[in-house]
């Protein structure tokens, strides 16, 4: 998007972009761009959190009337801060990451069967799922991931795609699958407590993390970039 928006601009349409990764805003250097401390696929905040939604859009917004700069301000970090939900707890209770079996595979299987009925309400209430980038079953996918980590080979879930798009897809429907459900049960958890949870405390975040390793380590340049930018949080980085 920040590619697109120099030839908008260029075309006399003037743009804004809300970048969630600063590092390739600063490089693509965009007219207008507002970095948000969000985590990817959440470039307005926390789900219906809708007040914080509008004062991102209002901030970005704003950033209309600065002149093709290229300007690149950041979101306040204090709208960001939610309060901590101490209430809220996962659904299902989880072995410790570094515990247990060292095969990354079945332990992130085990996770995903014991949060299917979990995820299979939360979809059923909400009546829909952001899952399907992977264009498999999230076990498959689970399990592609595992191996690529592991530097074993199988079968690419989407062969028509290159390598470093299925890593990435295969990697968002992961963490969409976690979130969603963990978030099926009633009550409202804070987006601080489910990143802490997902990255801290379950085998899937454990595997992004050795996947990410994994990446950074690979011949491929669009490779090395998904394990740079696009698998873990700078907040959870070891």
């Amino acid at each position: 998007m920040s590619g697109l928006a120099h030839y908008f601009e260029d075309e006399g349409v003037p743009t804004v972009v809300v970048a969630l990764i600063r590092e390739q805003a600063e490089r693509v250097r965009p007219p207008r761009a507002l970095w948000v401390p969000f985590p990817l696929g959440r470039p307005f905040g926390a789900p219906d959190n809708a007040e914080q939604q509008r004062r991102v859009l209002r901030r970005a917004l704003a950033l209309l009337e600065a002149p093709s700069g290229p300007v690149l301000v950041d979101f306040d970090e204090a709208d960001a801060v939610e309060e901590e939900d101490a209430a809220w707890a996962c659904p299902v209770s989880f072995a410790a990451p570094n515990g247990g079996s060292d095969d990354l595979g079945r332990r992130v299987a085990d996770e995903v069967t014991m949060l299917r009925p979990w995820h299979d309400l939360g979809v059923e209430r909400r009546g829909r799922t952001t899952l399907g980038l992977a264009k498999t079953s999230i076990e498959e996918a689970a399990a592609w991931l595992a191996a690529f980590a592991e530097g074993s080979t199988l079968p690419a879930p989407a062969p028509e795609e290159s390598m470093a798009d299925n890593l990435r897809w295969s990697a968002e429907d992961l963490k969409a699958f976690y979130y969603e459900a963990a978030t099926a049960q009633p009550g409202l958890a804070s987006e601080n407590r489910l990143e802490s949870w997902f990255w801290e405390e379950s085998t899937a975040g454990e595997l992004l993390k050795a996947l990410r390793a994994r990446c950074l380590a690979d011949g491929d340049d669009t490779v090395r970039e998904v394990g740079e930018f696009m698998l873990v949080p700078e907040a959870h980085l070891e």
